[in-house]
């Protein structure tokens, strides 16, 4: 069986701001989160990130300030790179079901890369990313960085449905962990 995660984007790769990441230069990793990347596809697995970018249709960046985004990504990553990356640039009341807690990013990724996500661990921040996980049938895991703390004090309930980890990298050591 392949082993395959999905990771949302901002917070848990990267920082995240509330006026939004919107250039490459703005776009810096999370401590730990690059190694814990290179970690996963070293231990075999295929990395998948599903994210939200409203920030195109608020017209705070465009897709090609995306791509630079994702290109200084995988140029961290070398010699590994994501195995593919879905984004929704749609605004929440669009009520596009690409975009998340609506599951078309996810079934793309199943697509792309001809999988079943059924049972595979979803890394987020928020409470969206864990109702997409959830309605897909995979494992959601909540990181406290990014938007994290916030999504725990305004939802306590998620510490008991779901393991919290404080970062990508702390999750990523418990599911080698766990499969070792």
């Amino acid at each position: 069986m392949q082993k395959i995660i999905v990771l949302d984007r901002d917070g848990v790769i990267n920082q995240d701001s509330d006026a939004f990441i919107k250039s490459a230069e703005e776009w810096q990793p999370i401590e730990g989160s690059i190694e814990a990347i290179k970690t996963l596809k070293m231990a075999g697995w295929r990395v998948a990130i599903a994210t939200n970018q409203s920030g195109i249709a608020r017209g705070y960046y465009d897709r090609t300030a995306l791509n630079a985004m994702h290109a200084k990504l995988q140029n961290l990553l070398e010699p590994y790179s994501i195995d593919w990356i879905s984004f929704a640039p749609y605004l929440a009341q669009d009520y596009s079901p690409a975009r998340k807690p609506g599951c078309g990013m996810l079934r793309a990724i199943e697509r792309a890369l001809a999988l079943n996500l059924k049972g595979a661990p979803m890394v987020g921040d928020t409470l969206v990313d864990v109702q997409a996980a959830q309605a897909m049938g995979m494992r959601p895991y909540l990181v406290r960085s990014g938007k994290g703390e916030r999504t725990l004090a305004a939802h306590p309930y998620l510490a008991e449905r779901v393991l919290v980890f404080d970062n990508l990298l702390a999750l990523t050591r418990h599911l080698l962990d766990e499969v070792a």
